[in-house]
This record gives structure tokens, sequence and C-alpha cells, in this order.
């Protein structure tokens, strides 16, 4: 049997070498260094997308899955009561929880501490000069969507001798306007500060109180932070001039012109105005403000705060949350408790918004008034 040859491989190599062939060692595809980099790399993105995802996929089963606690607060006889620096009997009128001072909720309305002897009723021909000198028209806004700082205190007693409707309507809408947006504007600078502060690990003393005071001002008990975030929010401005026009006659009624009342509110004591053809046991008046911005901030607070708009606050989480945006058509459907008419109401408020294309105001911005302010915003 013969033996098998032993191959010697370089004698091999080197004898094709000197008859001219040319020899190259095979190459390994991938290098050691190249593999261990490419498995790491695989595991960094598996990391990085696994935490990045996290937040969101726990955010969404919350929202699908959690429920939101909202505190509410009483009735809105307690309401105009503070509003008239009335002392409440917590105890007998409050029983949900006795931390809540409703004096609290209605400090930034006493805030307008203005003597009514002070405030100067511009006429509609005073107004309208005023306006054209600082080219303030609703055609650039609803183009533009700018709107200037422009405070009118209390409405002009010719808005009801106007014979021509749309410029009794513009006339209003020009005065109410820059109300609505400052006092919007306000709440969504405290938005900010409030997210701001949520979102450090470490709050300062002067944070601390800021969320105190807000806590308080909003009625809000045991420190829930999510029933702040739900009432500390804007109503939109097509909604807001729907229910003005719609309890003032577009701005004509005798509570508005007498009252600076621009939406409604009642009161059952103290100062305020009897409406026509109540019986002497109706007990309720509708309540007097020093100017018109105080109308609109009480109006904001009682959105905000009374237990009757609960379902409205959860909407407007909802499309906040969902849409970032706020849909007034819909959300008027949710204030059908607002008046004895229900969803009469909410289809009178619709029909405002769209006969009037309203919701071209619901994005537009005013102009700040400081340096300051434009930082902020």
């Amino acid at each position: 049997m013969n033996k098998l040859v032993k191959i010697n491989i370089p004698k091999i190599k080197k004898l094709l070498q000197n008859k001219g062939y040319k020899i190259y060692k095979k190459q390994k595809k991938f290098s050691k260094f190249s593999v261990n980099f490419f498995y790491t790399a695989i595991v960094g993105v598996f990391f990085v997308g696994f935490f990045y995802a996290t937040p969101t996929v726990v955010d969404f089963s919350k929202k699908k899955f959690g429920k939101n606690k909202i505190v509410i607060n009483n009735s809105n006889k307690n309401f105009n009561r503070v509003l008239e620096g009335k002392e409440i009997d917590e105890n007998k009128n409050f029983n949900e929880d006795n931390e809540v001072n409703f004096n609290d909720l209605f400090t930034d309305v006493f805030e307008f501490n203005i003597n009514e002897k002070d405030t100067v009723r511009l006429s509609a021909s005073t107004l309208y000069q005023l306006f054209k000198d600082e080219d303030y028209n609703l055609k650039d806004i609803r183009k533009n969507k700018l709107v200037k700082p422009i405070t009118i205190d209390v409405l002009p007693s010719e808005i009801k001798s106007i014979e021509n409707t749309r410029k009794r309507k513009e006339l209003f809408i020009q005065i109410i306007l820059p109300l609505i947006l400052e006092e919007n504007k306000k709440i969504k600078l405290e938005r900010k500060t409030l997210f701001s502060i949520l979102n450090k690990n470490n709050n300062s003393e002067e944070e601390k109180n800021w969320l105190k005071s807000k806590f308080k001002q909003y009625g809000v008990v045991n420190r829930d932070l999510t029933t702040l975030k739900i009432r500390m929010d804007e109503i939109p401005v097509s909604l807001a001039i729907a229910q003005a026009a719609k309890e003032t006659g577009w701005g004509t009624s005798r509570f508005a012109q007498q009252g600076n009342a621009l939406f409604g509110q009642w009161t059952y004591d103290g100062n305020g105005i009897k409406p026509a053809g109540a019986e002497d046991e109706d007990k309720h008046k509708v309540m007097k403000f020093k100017i018109l911005k105080a109308s609109v901030r009480a109006y904001q607070r009682n959105l905000n705060t009374h237990k009757s708009y609960k379902k409205f606050r959860k909407m407007r989480a909802i499309q906040r949350d969902v849409y970032g945006s706020l849909n007034s058509l819909e959300l008027a459907n949710y204030l059908d408790k607002y008046a004895e008419t229900g969803t009469e109401y909410t289809k009178i408020l619709k029909k405002i918004i769209e006969q009037n294309q309203l919701t071209d105001f619901d994005d537009a911005k005013i102009l700040p008034n400081s340096q300051r302010e434009k930082n902020l915003i």
C-alpha cells in the first residue's frame, strides 16, 4: 500500500512563483473588529430605541387605560358670593373637601380695583377713529392673525343704535377680542410655567410657592397636578365671542351697558342687575363688573373650575393632548348647562360661530406689551 505523499505547500508555492504565477493570500470577509463593531451598533440601536419609545408607550397607556381625576368646586352661588367679597360658610356650602378656600379662587378677579368713576366710556365714533388710527381691523386680523393690545374698559352706549348689523357686530368683536386674547395669553404663560416646573427634578422655594398659589386659585386639593393641568387652560376665542354675543345681544343688553357683564353670570346676593320681567320670588340678579376685562376673567375662571363644566374641561384636555389644538364647535356641545335652554343653547352658539366665521380668530395672537412679554412668548 502506497504511502500518502506529504504535500509541501511552501515548496509548491515557491515553484509556482518561479514559473511566473502570482500567489495571493485569501482575505477574510470581515475582520474581528468589524464584527464586534457591528454587534455593538445593533445593541446600541436597540437600547436607544427602547428608551426613546418607552415614555411614549407609557403616556399612551395612561391616556388609553387610565382615568383622570377631576376635583370640582361648589355651586354658582358660591362663585358669585366670592365675587362680591362676602364670607362663605365652607362647612355648610362645600362638603367635598374643606381644604378649598373659595376666596382664593377669584383673588385675581379682585385685582381690578378700579373706581367706576375713573373709567371712560368712549363713543362709537371715537372708537371707530381710534381703531382706524391704529390700523386695527378684523379683515387684517383674519389674514395675519395678529391683534394689537387695545384695551377698552366699557362698551359705547351708541352700539345699540348702530342700525347696520355687520358694523355693530364688528365693533363688538373689535372691543372684546383683545380682552379675551389677553386673558388667554395670561393662562398660556402660566401653563408654560407649570410645565417648566414639572420638568425639573428639584424646584426652588419660589416655584413651590407659585404652585401652591395656583392650586388655590384653581380650587385644586391634594396637590393634584393632573387636575391643575386640566383646569389651567384657555377658552377658545370663537367660543368666548359667541357666548358674549349671545348673552349681550352683541353688546346691546342692559347688563352689558350698565354692569359690563358680557357673559350673564348670576348672583343671588348683593349688587347686581335685576332682569326685566322677573317675578318677585326670583332672587337672582346679573352680576356687575367694574370693567369688561374683569367679566372676561371671571367667565374663564367659572368655566375652568365650576362642576357644571367638568365634561367641557375633560373634552378640552382630550383635544389638547390628541390634536394639539381646540375645536370650539365640538366644545360648545358641553356647555348645555350654561343656560336653562340646554342643548338649544349650544346649537345657537355653534350657529353664531359658523355664521360669523369666528374660528378665524382662534389662532390669533395678541402682540406683546413689552420686550419681556415678547421673550416669554
